[in-house]
């Protein structure tokens, strides 16, 4: 049964499952097609996906609209590496029959290092001192240590629970805010939640941990960062379009907060010549904030477990 069943990665690239032990798992459960190039026009990736059963997304630039599922009738599982699926049709999904999981939990501590390490590097002007540096210059400008600061964590998933660890780690008071606020989930959390205005207000770094959704969707807009401190610093390593770019990019420039660091933009590669990427007091990282090998090698072991038990019959971690 398994030898029938083509297994298509239409986004390889940069490699993640070439050369792996994981890729070997995989072809024992079937003809394994990968390609080692992004498939971002969706007739491109119909192509790909033409003969395929089971494909395994590597990359948020591959779209899974209904017209790409459409066209590959012979497709029943899509196995995201990784937490989001904003880029696959979940309705057309559902109408067609086709099964989508992901791999929730592979990158949590991957994804908080980074805010926590994007948060450092804005405080400690990390960038902008490099530079100096190798300039040959000296620069003493002030920097700011977080320890005994806010920390506000939005967003109350894995990744949102282990930056609230890390953050007390450094010894800041940690708040929180979810669009579901309960007694027990506050508990598991080790933090109150506030109301989202209280929470940007008294907050020295807000960080962003939720999925892309209707509801998250602009929620940092130029109302909510309005109420932030002069000196406080916004870390995205969530999905771009939770926050409205142009008015970050405007209370950046003003000086209306302190400094931002970001691994998430609404257009990705990030355009050349955009205004962030003009901007001292921000850093910017390639969305790579659950890139690290660990995360790596255990999200891809989750795809084939994906793939195994839904062969078997009992999928897993499903939508």
């Amino acid at each position: 049964m398994a030898s029938a069943i083509r297994i298509v990665v239409p986004d390889d690239d940069p490699a993640a499952l070439r050369g792996t032990n994981v890729e070997d798992r995989l072809r024992r459960l079937g003809d394994l097609v990968i390609y080692d190039s992004l498939a971002p026009d969706p007739s491109d990736l119909a192509v790909r996906l033409k003969d395929a059963r089971v494909t395994i997304n590597i990359r948020s630039s591959s779209l899974f609209t209904a017209e790409v599922l459409s066209a590959c009738p012979g497709l029943k599982h899509i196995v995201v590496l990784g937490v989001g699926v904003d880029n696959v049709d979940l309705v057309a999904c559902r109408e067609k029959g086709i099964l989508v999981t992901n791999t929730p939990g592979h990158s949590t501590d991957a994804v908080a290092e980074h805010a926590i390490a994007l948060a450092l590097a804005v405080a400690r002007r990390l960038n902008e001192n490099d530079r100096a540096v190798r300039e040959g210059e000296w620069a003493r400008h002030p920097i700011v240590q977080l320890s005994g600061k806010t920390l506000g964590v939005i967003g109350a998933g894995p990744i949102g629970m282990r930056m609230a660890a890390l953050g007390r780690g450094l010894g800041m008071k940690v708040v929180a805010w979810t669009f579901n606020p309960t007694d027990e989930r506050a508990k598991a959390m080790g933090a109150p939640f506030l109301a989202l205005d209280e929470l940007m207000t008294i907050s020295d770094v807000v960080s962003l941990h939720l999925p892309i959704s209707d509801k998250s969707r602009g929620l940092i807009d130029i109302n909510t960062l309005s109420l932030m401190k002069p000196d406080a610093i916004l870390v995205n390593t969530a999905r771009g379009a939770i926050v409205d770019e142009s008015a970050l990019a405007q209370a950046l420039q003003r000086d209306q907060i302190g400094g931002a660091g970001l691994d998430a933009y609404m257009t990705e590669p990030l355009p050349l010549g955009h205004e962030l990427g003009r901007l001292n007091n921000v850093i910017l990282s390639p969305h790579n904030a659950a890139m690290t090998m660990e995360a790596g090698i255990r999200g891809l072991e989750m795809v084939a477990e994906n793939i195994e038990a839904w062969l078997e019959g009992n999928p897993q971690r499903t939508f």
